[in-house]
């Protein structure tokens, strides 16, 4: 039981990070790394917040970074053409 309430914690503690990170990203970060978004409204912002909050140790690492375009695609398909 304790082995359960542990890994609950963990994930508790990491969505709780990815809603006050989402929050400030979906706010003021999301056009620094995808152009595109800038001006976007807020539904689209809305909808791509349960990803932010899911995927926010990446997001936070490509804003820290100061990357500004998506990366390109690399798979068999690309690297053939």
């Amino acid at each position: 039981m304790v082995i359960i309430e542990r890994i609950l914690a963990a994930f508790a503690a990491y969505l709780a990070c990815g809603v006050i990170f989402g929050l400030a990203f979906v706010v003021a970060g999301i056009h620094h790394i995808d152009p595109i978004a800038r001006g976007s409204s807020i539904g689209f912002r809305v909808a791509v917040f349960p990803g932010v909050v899911a995927f926010w140790p990446l997001l936070l690492r490509r804003w820290a970074r100061g990357v500004n375009e998506p990366p390109i695609e690399r798979n068999p398909h690309r690297l053939g053409a």
